[in-house]
């Protein structure tokens, strides 16, 4: 197996309700993607001969799909009173809503099915922290 890695960064504010914890509360990350792309074989023909893919197209792809976390609140869906919502857009908050609980592992996931929709994902990393990731892969 051929594998190739890119990361892209962004930063952007979640909480988790429900949580009893400090998690609870809106606080920011630095977050990390760290996609691993692969094949059995290499393309064959073409510019692109040699590669798993070009760099370029995978770092673009996972780039793309950061950029449109960067700089917003991570909200599930149903997690805050449409009145708070209204009223932290009225206010200019840009505002990400996604259907499920914004932890590292849920983003892992989501970010995994989105690019392996055109890509030959193996995995993804998302890491909170340098210290703390979750990794999500399909068997």
């Amino acid at each position: 197996m051929y594998l190739i890695k890119t990361s892209a960064a962004f930063d952007s504010a979640h909480f988790l309700k429900g949580y009893n914890g400090k998690c609870a509360n809106i606080h920011g990350h630095t977050w990390t993607v760290e996609v691993t792309a692969g094949s059995e074989i290499l393309t064959e023909t073409g510019e692109k001969r040699g590669m798993v893919i070009d760099f370029s197209d995978l770092k673009g792809a996972v780039r793309s799909l950061a950029d449109r976390f960067d700089h917003t609140l991570i909200v599930e869906s149903g997690s805050l009173q449409p009145r708070t919502l209204d009223a932290l857009r009225g206010e200019g908050f840009s505002l990400t809503e996604v259907p499920f609980r914004p932890t590292a592992e849920n983003l892992a996931r989501h970010f995994y099915i989105r690019l392996a929709e055109t890509l030959p994902v193996k995995r993804v990393a998302v890491y909170e922290t340098p210290a703390n990731c979750a990794v999500y892969e399909e068997d």
